[in-house]
């Protein structure tokens, strides 16, 4: 499962929903598609997409069956969405914002650890990742992004000479 988004707020009075994402276009969603909604933390709830409508490139309006009245709706706004990785699979490697808990392999380091949060910085992807117990900030440029395995979770790097060195000496 990888974390898309939020739901926000609700929207009219039939159980609509509006659910922000991080994909930056509005073309991945589709009816029928099992959103999992995660009421509690660890604890999902799959809701299947009855309906639904691009507002922005990084909101929809949704329905969900079995919500049809706003009283439902509200139990699920704020709560995070995830989906699986098969439906994003064509966008996972597009949106470093997916990558969020995935695993960064360096090819001379091996495992530095998970990505905890990613910020672009207008020129490039930062992902924050926590190496022996140090904020490491690792670029996700062409030059050291390898590869990226939404199925596995893995994003597979190659870090310039004394990168490391630089978080471990201070």
């Amino acid at each position: 499962m990888i974390r898309i988004g939020k739901i926000v707020a609700t929207h009219g009075l039939t159980g609509s929903l509006i659910l922000t994402h991080v994909l930056d276009q509005s073309t991945w969603l589709k009816k029928g598609d099992t959103l999992l909604v995660e009421m509690q933390k660890g604890s999902f709830i799959p809701y299947f997409v009855s309906q639904f409508k691009g507002n922005t490139n990084k909101e929809y309006i949704i329905n969900l069956e079995d919500i049809d009245k706003v009283e439902s709706a509200k139990k699920l706004v704020t709560k995070h969405v995830y989906v699986n990785e098969d439906i994003l699979s064509a966008f996972a490697k597009k949106s470093p914002l997916l990558w969020i808990n995935f695993k960064v392999i360096d090819a001379t380091n091996g495992d530095l650890g998970n990505v905890s949060d990613v910020t672009n910085t207008g020129y490039q992807w930062i992902a924050n990742v926590t190496y022996k117990n140090k904020e490491v900030l690792v670029p996700l440029t062409d030059q050291v992004l390898k590869g990226v395995d939404i199925i596995k979770k893995t994003i597979n790097v190659e870090l310039p000479d004394g990168l490391l060195d630089i978080y471990l000496d201070s």
